[in-house]
């Protein structure tokens, strides 16, 4: 067979690629979290009946920012990793600066209060179930994601996973802000970044065995 017969023949019935593929799945996968953790919350957990008051309070709006700010830039990291060969890049080092921000806050809160009082800042009130809550509504988006990212083309896979947990994570610690009592900084320092610890870890665990292609 000669050489443009089979280019002939391997470009035969080939359809186009859709250049959009990535940002059509990244967009099912963050509604799907999104939904799915609410969903979650408000059926199991049920809402804060003061969020309209509280609402108008800076301090929760700066709950809301560390969970927010780590969700876009997870979302970024993983549409990087779920093309092959690209590295998080500056992504990477974005991720660290609201995790600085609140641990400085939370530094400078402790300093601040008085010895005998610091542990329960930290400790607040639910921290033995926040963790564990997080995860739990964390699940929804986490399939959803990996669903996303099974589809593209992944090579750092444990990176890629890593990357799909944290958004997965940070998305359902979202949504939790409307749940939690908890206003410290302290605590969110903590507990909140341990919950989206944890589908992170799995999600590099997971990433090498799923997202194989």
């Amino acid at each position: 067979m000669k050489t443009d017969d089979f280019i002939s023949l391997l470009a035969t019935d080939v359809a186009p690629v859709d250049r959009h593929a990535l940002t059509k799945r990244f967009c099912v996968a963050v509604l799907v979290g999104v939904a799915g953790a609410t969903l979650l919350m408000a059926t199991l957990l049920g809402i804060r009946p003061d969020l309209a008051e509280v609402a108008l309070t800076p301090i929760f709006w700066a709950k809301v920012a560390l969970p927010l700010c780590l969700m876009i830039d997870s979302l970024w990291m993983s549409t990087r990793f779920a093309r092959p060969g690209v590295r998080a890049g500056v992504s990477g080092w974005l991720t660290a600066a609201p995790v600085a921000a609140v641990w400085l806050a939370t530094a400078y809160v402790l300093l601040a209060a008085p010895p005998d009082a610091r542990l329960a800042l930290v400790l607040g009130q639910t921290w033995r179930v926040c963790p564990t809550l997080i995860a739990m509504l964390a699940v929804p988006g986490f399939v959803a994601v990996f669903w996303a990212l099974r589809g593209l083309a992944p090579t750092q896979l444990a990176a890629a996973g890593a990357a799909g947990g944290l958004l997965a994570g940070s998305t359902a610690t979202l949504v939790y802000c409307l749940h939690c009592p908890e206003m410290g900084v302290p605590f969110w320092g903590v507990w909140y970044l341990l919950g989206m610890l944890v589908p992170t870890v799995i999600g590099a665990l997971l990433g090498p065995r799923l997202l194989r292609w």
